[in-house]
């Protein structure tokens, strides 16, 4: 018995040394290839997110898997993928913390910011879920053979419809905007299509699976209402007292801080989940919360903000690019319809976003910027789409149509960001965009 029971025990610590081995190399190759991938994207004038992402899918089958396949089975088949892909999730909830923090809503006291931010966020949702709606409709038959086109076209709606919000965060922080008025309409607009999306997302599944109960999806919007309401008016300002009295006094975030802070993003990740609207927004709420704790935010940016980046950020676009398998698009007629759902879904969110722009009085580049920022999709949408594909609900080839419309549309923000935002800032707004240029040149 003693032999079997030792024998037993050295197995379990062997497996899980091999589990280690394997999960530090994948660790090792992703946060090296992230460095890589945003030292080119910087250079050739990107945002450093677009190389991540576009390193990341390169990792996977799409470019690794086809040119090295044992060595690629042998790094990221070896072990199953569950620890990469907590790893994942749990970077991207504490980047949602990190863009909360630096929400400034003192724009949206004027109420020419609070018209475009509705009128923005009402354009940008309805217009490409119609395109999306209507292409997802008549493709189906051609690029999803067998199944239900009503189903398959509202995730394609869906899946336009989503902005990156994460994405579209970092790109703002990195050419120092987060805090412009338009950058304020922009990431509130994205916020707000994006917490209806997740909603429209919580109903498409249901009628995937099941069927749509009014009275249930109804309760889930009273349940999300409360949620936020408790969480402004009862969770934060039970947070700042509790972090004044943790307050080190030195202007650094204490280890008391940080462990409740830490503690506020997961439960808030827990408790948005079981609403159904993803733990990413839980995170997301967490940091809005203490949002104007300019202190609190210049600590946590200073001593976790780099670390996240860093490590848990490459981590979450490897785990997609290895979902991800472009040789899917093997014929000419797949690339044509890859190339209109690309153009239609750039069509409804910039359309949409710089008409609403201009009936709300905002110029031909304040409206341009906007269209641009509100079309950055990037990863968010391949959480839709990847649930669509484990449903059975679209295809291989129009999950690898939609993550080649979310790199192209992350690809050309920050290009033509910089051609409009010199013409669309205030005279403040622009001193302090060429500043941040100026440090990071």
């Amino acid at each position: 018995m003693s032999v079997s029971i030792a024998g037993s025990v050295t197995s379990s610590v062997h497996a899980t040394e091999s589990l280690l081995f394997f999960v530090l190399l994948q660790l090792t190759i992703i946060v090296l290839a992230g460095r890589t991938g945003s030292a080119l994207a910087r250079k050739w004038g990107q945002s450093s997110a677009v190389g991540e992402i576009i390193v990341g899918i390169l990792l996977g089958p799409s470019l690794f898997g086809l040119l090295a396949p044992d060595v690629f089975a042998y790094v990221f088949r070896s072990v199953a993928p569950e620890p990469l892909t907590m790893l994942s999730q749990v970077g991207l909830l504490l980047l949602m913390f990190q863009i909360g923090l630096e929400f400034d809503f003192g724009h949206l006291a004027e109420a020419r910011n609070q018209k475009a931010v509705a009128a923005v966020a009402t354009a940008t949702l309805a217009a490409p879920f119609v395109l999306g709606l209507g292409f997802g409709y008549l493709s189906a038959p051609f690029i999803s053979p067998g199944i239900d086109p009503l189903t398959s076209a509202l995730f394609i709606a869906t899946a336009f419809s989503i902005t990156a919000l994460p994405i579209l965060g970092r790109i703002m922080i990195e050419l120092n905007i987060q805090r412009s008025a338009l950058g304020v309409i922009a990431i509130s607009a994205a916020a707000l299509n994006d917490v209806v999306g997740w909603l429209m997302l919580a109903v498409v599944s249901t009628l995937a699976v099941s069927g749509f109960t009014p009275l249930d999806f109804t309760a889930k919007i009273a349940l999300i209402a409360v949620f936020m309401a408790f969480s402004w008016y009862a969770v934060r300002p039970l947070m700042k007292r509790m972090l004044a009295r943790l307050d080190p006094g030195d202007g650094s975030l204490g280890h008391h801080q940080l462990g409740a802070l830490i503690a506020l993003i997961f439960l808030g990740g827990m408790a948005t989940y079981q609403l159904g609207i993803f733990a990413i927004f839980g995170g997301f709420m967490a940091g809005v919360l203490l949002h104007d704790d300019r202190k609190l935010v210049a600590a946590w940016n200073e001593r976790v903000g780099q670390f996240v980046i860093v490590f848990f950020l490459p981590i979450f676009f490897t785990y997609t690019g290895l979902r991800t398998e472009v040789g899917s698009l093997d014929t000419a007629a797949a690339w044509g319809w890859c190339l209109l759902l690309i153009f239609l879904a750039t069509l409804g969110k910039y359309g949409g976003a710089y008409l609403a722009a201009r009936w709300v009085g905002l110029s031909h580049p304040q409206a341009s910027v906007l269209g641009v920022m509100m079309n950055t999709r990037a990863l968010m949408e391949l959480v839709v789409i990847n649930v669509g594909y484990d449903l059975g609900v679209i295809s291989r080839q129009m999950f690898t149509m939609l993550v080649l419309m979310a790199v192209f549309s992350t690809v050309i923000t920050t290009p033509l960001l910089r051609r409009w935002l010199p013409k669309a800032l205030s005279a403040s707004e622009s001193v302090v965009y060429a500043e941040g240029q100026v440090a990071k040149a």
